[in-house]
């Protein structure tokens, strides 16, 4: 039986399941959550820890039809400078709850577009994040760069900010392939960007793209990819284009009959995969690509890989703080999400509330279970001894979790006295075992292709 066959009899390409980078997943917070939560579990940090910090700019001089993230189109400066000043209160309530001593072991930009702003803005932003929250030693900045956004100025702001690290949107080369999913970006002007980048003395640089998008060939997305290699990014990101529609009604503009079928969306990815792994990228996790000697296959090699919101990360802090319209926070106690739309998130801080909306509170249950879909997503095993050691369970209930599992994808997993473990072959079914863990109902959200 081919590779391809013994995957379709397990679903894969059926399937629409999470892209796991929380659990419970964003659909399950509930209102049950507010600000008093928030700032009872920001007191609750332990004095002179580290945490790490996530600001979003929802701006956008244009809007890219493929994305599915809240963002808004503005021409003009006005409503991003009225954004900041609200931004910055937020960071001065935050600094009022925050216990004594904390430092910042990751900090990043995204959106949006935060490199829309001016380097006048940028400093602002910066100053108001380092006077509540100065640097640890080691302390990483990343920011998420648009090409189409980005000059001399801006960059020699950020650098001043401590900026050592950049992402940048890649998507595809393909000019065709560009105009359809309304994002036009030329290679030469993402090497600009990157040479710009790196005559800052910027050591690392991920760049994302994406396989799965309308018209993309192998011969397509080998070529993209080939000239991405040209760039020597640090880190890849491997996204599968979700085409969620009724999500993000902007993706309508984008004809769903010139998407490749799941079928040829494995093919896609797997000609990309094979790009990387020959140009001595090593792989981390389900989509990631990373050289030696990055901090993420650094992490990887150490048993130190980490999932969140924002993908794979080498961050080993326990909470991790989003400010901004929509952003969502993480907590050892539960999660937290401000509010989505602008206008709602301004009202709530400019009226001194922690503008939390929803979120969720964590059961005993809920950390087992992330712990395993994390374990499966970082590095596909997780052991029957660092569960009972972490969470007080025994190895006869792990036991249960792991055969029921085991049962559902026979030949694609092993299972020993002590670990679960998927197997080589049965890698692209990762999100779907990782669904067999989790306890809530996912019929309530319509989640992205599980290729």
């Amino acid at each position: 039986m081919s590779t391809q066959s013994q995957l379709r009899k397990f679903g894969l390409f059926d399937a629409k399941v999470p892209r796991y980078t929380s659990y419970p997943t964003a659909p399950h917070f509930t209102d049950q959550v507010g600000p008093s939560q928030t700032e009872e579990w920001i007191a609750a940090i332990p004095p002179r820890s580290e945490i790490s910090l996530y600001i979003h700019v929802p701006f956008c001089r244009r809007l890219c039809w493929f994305c599915a993230c809240r963002t808004q189109g503005t021409s003009s400066d006005a409503p991003v400078k009225a954004y900041l000043e609200t931004l910055k209160t937020e960071i001065a309530q935050l600094g009022r709850l925050l216990p004594e001593g904390i430092r910042l072991s990751h900090l990043h930009w995204g959106g949006g577009t935060p490199t829309l702003l001016s380097p006048t803005m940028i400093s602002e932003l910066s100053s108001a994040i380092a006077d509540v929250l100065p640097f640890a030693e080691l302390a990483e900045f990343s920011v998420e760069i648009d090409p189409n956004e980005i000059d001399e100025p801006r960059l020699d702001a950020l650098a001043a900010a401590g900026m050592n690290r950049a992402s940048i949107g890649v998507q595809d080369f393909d000019s065709e392939i560009q105009k359809v999913i309304g994002r036009i970006q030329s290679y030469e002007l993402t090497k600009a960007a990157v040479d710009m980048i790196r005559a800052r003395g910027i050591t690392s640089l991920n760049c994302d793209i994406l396989y799965g998008l309308p018209h993309q060939s192998n011969i397509r997305i080998a070529e993209s990819v080939q000239k991405l290699l040209s760039l020597s990014p640090d880190r890849v990101a491997l996204y599968g284009y979700a085409h969620v529609p009724w999500m993000a009604r902007r993706q309508s503009m984008i004809p769903s009959e010139a998407l490749p079928t799941p079928e040829e969306r494995l093919e896609l990815f797997e000609t990309a995969r094979h790009l990387f792994l020959s140009d001595n990228y090593n792989e981390i996790g389900i989509d990631h690509f990373a050289l030696k000697d990055d901090g993420l296959d650094i992490a990887r090699r150490n048993g130190k890989l980490r999932r969140n919101f924002q993908g794979y990360t080498s961050d080993a802090s326990d909470v991790l703080i989003g400010l901004g319209a929509s952003s969502i926070s993480r907590y050892p106690q539960g999660f937290t999400q401000n509010a989505s739309g602008t206008s709602d998130y301004t009202a709530r801080v400019r009226a001194g509330t922690t503008p939390t909306v929803r979120g969720h509170v964590f059961s005993a249950d809920d950390h087992l279970r992330a712990r395993i879909i994390e374990a499966l997503m970082c590095n596909f095993v997780v052991t029957t001894a660092e569960l009972c050691d972490r969470f007080g369970v025994t190895d006869v209930q792990v036991a249960q979790m792991f055969k029921e599992a085991a049962q559902q994808f026979a030949g694609m997993v092993r299972v020993t006295a002590d670990r679960f473990e998927i197997l080589p072959k049965g890698r692209p079914l990762t999100r779907m075992i990782a669904r067999a863990f989790d306890a809530y109902d996912l019929s309530k959200a319509g989640h992205s292709s599980a290729v």
